[in-house]
């Protein structure tokens, strides 16, 4: 399995790895990358995450494997301009965090040839951006999603599972739907905490007293607060209706909380804070899977 030429759009943390990595696994001839950062993308060159640079319809044409990894909301314009320049047998993916907005646009912008798309994602986010923090081992042990559509063939799914197991990641599968509803709750939903949390100690009269006194545990929850503004607003709004339900449901729990601080309830709050350190033990170690 060696492709001869593949296409990277938007190569990023997450398009540069997949470069350095296809490349190190020896599974491509030579990786062209596209995108709007042009700074961005001579220093991917640099890295050698790609081998050239290309304007979008340039490096899709004659490629057998497209990568689309910008934030959702470029999806369908990205692939309407792409699809005069798709070979047949060109099999596009993509990194897209939500997926049924995904799906949306790529069947709007790829029309007819909307089975050439294979929607993924690889669950190997940092809190760290552009192609300077691409690694060629970032998908090592990390999960990928893949969310075929109906007119997906076997040989498509299988083709990109292998890819994704020879740069050793771990693949599965849902439907988009499911996706959603999982992901809105472990990776969407901390996000939006985090976020929250920042915004609001940098909103208070004294923030520049307890940003001064904030340690590790402020550190350590509000890490992916650094997460790129423009994807996470694009993650926000196109899985909105999942996340305003985590939101409600997280709410409650945080009202219970409420309920325990004011009853000055300890035993019952170190049963909660047991229950989730294990809980936590137990996801670290792998007991979930």
């Amino acid at each position: 399995m060696r492709f001869g030429k593949v296409a990277v759009i938007g190569v990023g943390l997450i398009g540069g790895s997949f470069g350095l990595a296809l490349k190190r696994a020896r599974l491509c001839g030579r990786v062209v990358g596209a995108g709007r950062g042009k700074a961005n993308l001579r220093r991917a060159l640099r890295l050698g995450a790609i081998d050239s640079i290309a304007a979008l319809e340039h490096a899709v044409s004659d490629a057998d494997l497209v990568f689309v990894s910008t934030p959702v909301s470029h999806f369908e314009k990205i692939f309407r301009e792409i699809r005069p320049a798709l070979k047949p047998s060109a099999i596009v993916t993509d990194a897209g965090s939500t997926k049924r907005g995904v799906v949306a646009a790529a069947r709007k912008g790829l029309g007819r040839k909307v089975a050439q798309f294979v929607p993924a994602h690889p669950i190997a986010g940092a809190e760290k951006s552009g192609a300077a923090a691409a690694r060629a081992d970032l998908f090592e042990e990390k999960r990928v999603v893949l969310t075929p559509l109906k007119g997906n063939s076997s040989h498509q799914i299988r083709v990109l599972t292998g890819v994704w197991r020879r740069l050793k990641a771990k693949v599965s599968k849902m439907t988009p739907a499911e996706h959603d509803a999982v992901f809105a709750a472990v990776s969407h939903l901390p996000h939006l905490l985090a976020y929250a949390l920042v915004s609001d100690i940098a909103g208070r009269r004294d923030a520049r007293r307890l940003f001064g006194y904030a340690a590790g545990g402020f550190r350590d929850f509000t890490r992916i607060a650094s997460s790129h503004p423009e994807m996470w607003r694009d993650i926000a709004v196109a899985n909105g209706d999942r996340l305003l339900k985590e939101v409600s449901i997280f709410s409650r729990k945080l009202l219970q909380l409420k309920k325990l601080l004011k009853s000055k309830d300890a035993r019952k709050l170190e049963k909660l804070f047991s229950e989730a350190r294990a809980a936590r033990e137990r996801w670290l170690k792998g007991g979930y899977e």
